[in-house]
């Protein structure tokens, strides 16, 4: 009789071992390791169920490409953020916190997606009837979707069997199961066979798959790290509790770009989209308030203005505080000491709190010239005009130099009603200049700062 083996998974990469170590080897994260008993599989038993029908391999040129790959979602944001539209066959997994909005999306973008084809959602966390409550008062009842509470594997391909879906949405991964696995739903083990299931599934037969993820304390979607490998598309949705607004972004896309956000809205009828998320974002800011400047990041192929403020004040301890919110800690403290040093700003006895208004996260060069800016008009109190934006990367000898897409970011900085814009010098030759604007072209901080202040 064959003996069950114990093995240890950690929960932030997967890495296998068969003894307990407090320091994953593969990562290097500390307390991940959890125990697993593994049982023997039964001879001439699958460890799970096949999907699909054997294939054999293909020559490139004899392979058809022809009909609908990709096809739209009916939510413009959500389309932007994997590229275009959902791809048939693929294997979306959608994370988030929980409430964040994740089964009111999937359940929203229903009504779009039967048109012409059927759609099975299973949910592993509600009935039927609790399902049909929250359809009904988001306004979803098409003719095509398809309803299963269901939490095992075997019924669910059953149902997929059956029906022969265009798309199936499983809500969550952590709640289904497989009968070939021992092991409780929501184990690493079960996530990892359960998806490997789901993955052959849309290969296999063509459906477009996607699976609500929930995360954990640090961020991260609960379980494996490797079950981000094995699908194809991962999308975060991120958000303040204490906000409405709702930011879809792709870590993982092999279909499109990962750098595109999409921006919602959630009200008593569900998530509504934000086609302008830069008016969004400037919504409500301070007028003529010193320690603010706005800044223009490219987010994919879309333009955002984005507020950045900070605060610079005399500390009260012999080690000067700096903190960061939306913007990378060490690139701020980086021009930060540029600013000192290049800039003239004797902030070195300074506190400094950096925040980047709305949620979003600023991690491309061009927003540093925003940065150095909104930290010398803290340290002077002395405000910028509310209609000046400012583009440019700093490097460390004070110099700020060109960025790319630097046309697209000015229209929409003109669209919006800026009048002011700080650039690089040397990038301003082969720009067309929009009507109203004036281009206030500098070739280091310092003459930045003066000509700001």
């Amino acid at each position: 009789m064959a003996k069950t083996k114990t093995v240890f998974y950690c929960t932030n990469c997967g890495n296998e071992t068969p003894k307990w170590m407090g320091r994953c080897p593969s990562c290097g994260a500390y307390n991940t390791m959890e125990e697993h008993v593994e049982k023997p599989v039964a001879a001439g038993k699958a460890k799970s169920a096949p999907v699909g029908m054997s294939r054999k391999p293909q020559r490139i040129r004899e392979i058809t490409s022809d009909g609908e790959i990709r096809f739209s979602t009916g939510m413009g944001e959500l389309d932007r953020v994997l590229g275009g539209g959902a791809v048939a066959g693929s294997l979306v997994l959608v994370g988030g916190a929980p409430g964040i909005g994740k089964s009111t999306l999937l359940l929203q973008i229903c009504s779009s997606l039967c048109v012409g084809r059927r759609v099975l959602y299973v949910s592993g966390e509600e009935s039927e009837r609790q399902l049909k409550l929250r359809a009904r008062r988001l306004g979803v009842e098409p003719e095509g979707l398809y309803i299963l509470s269901e939490t095992q594997m075997t019924d669910i391909l059953e149902a997929v069997n059956e029906l022969q879906p265009d798309v199936l949405i499983a809500d969550s991964i952590q709640t289904l199961y497989t009968d070939t696995n021992d092991s409780l739903p929501g184990s690493i083990s079960q996530v990892k066979e359960c998806t490997m299931i789901l993955m052959n599934l849309a290969k296999a037969q063509g459906i477009t798959v996607f699976v609500v993820g929930h995360i954990n304390k640090d961020g991260n979607i609960a379980g494996p790290k490797v079950l981000e490998h094995m699908v194809d598309c991962v999308l975060y949705f991120e958000g303040d509790p204490n906000s409405s607004y709702r930011l879809l972004r792709a870590a993982k896309n092999r279909f499109g770009s990962t750098n595109e956000i999409g921006v919602f809205e959630m009200d008593e009828e569900g998530l509504r989209e934000v086609p302008n998320p830069s008016e969004m974002l400037l919504s409500g800011r301070p007028l003529n308030a010193p320690g603010t400047c706005v800044a223009c990041a490219m987010e994919g192929t879309r333009p955002v203005l984005a507020e950045v403020q900070v605060l610079v004040s005399r500390t009260s301890f012999n080690v000067p505080r700096r903190t960061s919110n939306g913007f990378d800690f060490n690139r701020a403290n980086l021009l930060l000491a540029v600013t000192e040093k290049r800039g003239g700003q004797n902030i070195s006895m300074c506190d400094a709190y950096v925040n980047v208004i709305g949620g979003l996260y600023l991690d491309e060069p061009a927003a540093d010239l925003a940065l150095v800016l909104a930290v010398a008009s803290s340290y002077r109190d002395t405000p910028i005009d509310a209609k000046t934006l400012a583009i440019g990367e700093v490097g460390l000898t004070g110099e700020v130099r060109s960025v790319t897409a630097m046309q697209q970011r000015l229209t929409e900085a003109a669209r919006l009603g800026f009048t002011r814009c700080i650039v690089p010098r040397h990038s301003t030759k082969q720009l067309l200049v929009p009507e109203g604007m004036e281009l206030i072209r500098v070739r280091n901080i310092r003459e930045a700062i003066e000509m700001a202040l």
